[in-house]
């Protein structure tokens, strides 16, 4: 039986760069909605959603970690009218777990994105910031960190304004800032709020102190001119100078919530405790909730009809499983959000991703990494299935009766690899198992064997990203193993149309074999992968020997042309070919087809790219000239310098070939006092100079 009515549902995650105090922030949620009773602290290494041992070590956020908490906000006392059910996903800032942001703003209602004080926004906001565009999802601003030296509300909002987007709006200004910051005005009541108790829990109201009403009523303004231009009735009362009920402004700054055309703005420091309990009243005022949102969108795996399906418990079954993830007490852990219908342990389900059927066994809500077993689900719940195999991270699960696949999530390529070995032999078949199940939880982790060298190879997202994960096979699965240095993931690509002839034929006194082909290829804009196109008319080779053509020329991108890396960005037409009666088979296409494949991408410019990674560095202004010299030495294009606060900031292009121990090389030329952030941008073509090394160091 539902307790809780679906419109009281909020989904929402917690975003931004790194260290703006994402997880503290997160943590006094879990205080103040009673989810724990004692504030874990990140510099301590206690924080509840900093569960893993690498996070507790590092300080960062690895893993996204969900839970599941209540809130009715802080003016409602004790009426449980406005209460509302608040599923939490804390993500990791770092860029080298993008991955753990993107399945999570997949299956979110909204976000509130975190912002340092001091610093604004940085190069990882803007990335996160970017991500939640493309999943169209909801957002508030916190503005974190106000108590720190350098700290400024404005400068904040203003980067907000500059490189996220106008539609910000303050619907709070801080009272005192730096080590005068003691709590915030709000605009929308004209009260002064202030945070008391060991951790701020008390919420006390009074008036604006008497300097600041006029900063207010000019805020105020700004907030309303914005606001009210979504709402009609409230446009026409501020236009004519008529009282505004608190409750109207609320219903417009929703509305213009919702439909992506206001982000209000708060302010306060998590690890001071001030001005959260606003912000997670603002999470029941202004998110939506499941059915605010538009009906999730599918297609019928068999007709790729389009259905929608609406947000109730009497619609059929849809879900997306959006992480996997390996608990070392119960095994496997499916994290999933219900679009539509109901589910109770013991039911038999669709995976309309592969056409296989599964058996839901326990289900649980998930709070970090603790587990509470319930007995039935429904939409709008955020979960986790124990023990569910052929479920992979984007995966549609649904009704056998009435299947839908629902969009998956893309996510983007590894760009730099590590050759790995076990330390003995025997422990050979130990490090295939431990690779499979850590690949099973992450996308961005890629395995492949040499197959000249037969080693393994292992690809991720970043150094760290890859450190990670051989530091976890080290823990979790007792695997010590030998890590060789880290290459970048080179991709080849060509220029320029070209065609050529694959032709296999072998005779060996039996049976013979004949595969005949033409194949055409063109270079495709960046991005948009491989095509396949079937020209052949009037069966000059038969139906069944085409799909064997496009697997050899599968089989040949991935080994490349150049240096052996895998071709991207080309279309590859068979327009031509013959066959044989009694010798042709699948086998001799597959190897004709790889022959022409080959033979053609020769002949049209084939080039080597590398991947170029977005640099942000944070320095001193006396060592501006060093690192500017220094990034030129390192093939780095800069895009623009800019202050913040007492610092230069540097934003450069430059290719992750150069960029191997740079925090070490950072550190040295700036005194330990720059600080560096760097993100995958795009592939770039090698230069010429360059080219060479590369190929001589592959053969």
């Amino acid at each position: 039986m539902r307790q809780f009515p679906v419109e009281k549902y909020r989904n929402i995650g917690i975003i931004a760069h790194i260290d703006a105090g994402k997880t503290t922030f997160t943590e006094r949620v879990l205080f103040y909605t009673g989810i724990s009773h004692k504030i874990g602290e990140v510099h301590e290494g206690e924080a509840i959603m900093d569960w893993m041992e690498q996070e507790r070590e590092r300080g960062i956020t690895i893993t996204a970690a969900a839970t599941t908490c209540f809130w009715r906000p802080t003016a409602d006392g004790e009426s449980k009218e406005r209460e509302c059910k608040i599923n939490l996903i804390d993500t990791p800032g770092h860029i080298d777990f993008t991955a753990e942001v993107q399945r999570s703003l997949r299956v979110l209602d909204g976000a509130i994105v975190v912002f340092d004080g001091v610093a604004g926004v940085e190069a990882q906001s803007e990335t996160v910031w970017h991500q939640a565009d493309k999943f169209k999802v909801p957002r508030v601003c916190f503005i974190n960190k106000l108590d720190r030296m350098g700290a400024s509300f404005e400068h904040s909002l203003k980067t907000i304004w500059e490189r996220l987007t106008p539609n910000a709006v303050a619907v709070q200004m801080p009272i005192g800032q730096e080590g005068n910051f003691s709590g915030v005005i709000d605009l929308i009541t004209m009260k002064a709020v202030k945070f008391e108790g060991e951790h701020g829990e008390k919420v006390r109201v009074e008036e604006i102190p008497d300097n600041m009403k006029e900063a207010a009523e000019e805020w105020r303004k700004k907030m309303l001119e914005k606001v009210a231009a979504e709402d009609h009735e409230l446009l026409e009362h501020y236009l004519e100078g008529k009282a505004i009920e608190i409750e109207q402004i609320r219903r417009a700054i929703r509305k213009g919530v919702i439909d992506y055309q206001v982000i209000p703005v708060f302010c306060g420091s998590a690890l001071k405790n001030k001005g959260v309990q606003l912000a997670l009243d603002a999470v029941v005022y202004y998110f939506p909730s499941p059915i605010d949102a538009p009906p999730i969108r599918g297609r019928d795996p068999k007709t790729e009809e389009i259905i929608d399906r609406k947000p109730d418990d009497d619609e059929s079954f849809s879900a997306l499983a959006f992480k996997v993830a390996t608990d070392p007490f119960v095994g496997a852990l499916t994290y999933f959000r219900i679009y539509s219908g109901k589910l109770a342990p013991g039911t038999t389900l669709f995976n309309s991703a592969n056409g296989k059927k599964i058996r839901i066994g326990r289900i649980v809500r998930m709070h970090a990494n603790h587990r509470e077993e319930v007995e039935e689900l429904y939409a709008g719940d955020i979960a986790a299935a124990i023990g569910l195999k052929e479920v992979e991270t984007g995966h549609t699960i649904c009704d056998p009766d009435n299947p839908i696949i629902l969009e998956k999530i893309i996510f983007p390529e590894p760009v730099i690899s590590i050759r790995i070995e076990p330390k003995t032999k025997a422990d050979q078949e130990k490090l295939g198992l431990a690779l499979k199940k850590l690949a099973e939880e992450d996308p961005t982790f890629k395995i492949k064997t040499d197959e000249e060298t037969a080693e393994t190879i292992i690809s991720g997202m970043g150094e760290l990203h890859l450190e990670i994960l051989v530091d976890r096979m080290k823990k979790e699965f007792k695997m010590e193993a030998n890590v060789g240095r880290p290459q970048v993931a080179y991709k080849e690509t060509i220029l320029e149309t070209a065609e050529a002839e694959g032709k296999y034929i072998r005779q060996s006194g039996g049976r013979g074999q004949y595969g005949h082909t033409w194949v055409r290829v063109s270079p495709r804009k960046a991005g948009e992968g491989f095509l396949f196109v079937d020209e052949i008319k009037g069966g000059i080779i038969p139906k069944e020997y085409i799909p064997a053509v496009r697997k050899g020329i599968e089989e040949a991108m991935d080994r490349g042309v150049i240096a052996g890396y895998p071709m991207v960005d080309i279309e590859a037409a068979l327009y031509d070919g013959s066959f044989h009666e009694v010798d042709s088979s699948e086998a001799a296409f597959k190897i004709a087809g790889s022959m022409a494949f080959q033979a053609a991408a020769k002949s049209a410019k084939p080039r080597l790219l590398e991947p170029i990674m977005r640099l942000e560095v944070s320095i001193p202004e006396e060592f501006f000239g060093d690192i500017i010299g220094d990034l030129n030495a390192r093939r780095g294009r800069i895009k623009e310098s800019f202050d913040r606060a007492l610092l230069k900031v540097i934003e450069a292009f430059v290719p992750l070939a150069e960029m191997f121990g740079y925090a070490t090389s950072l550190r040295s030329i700036t005194h330990g006092r720059g600080a560096s952030t760097m993100e995958f941008s795009h592939y770039e073509q090698v230069p010429h100079n360059i080219t060479q090394g590369i190929i001589e160091a592959r053969t």
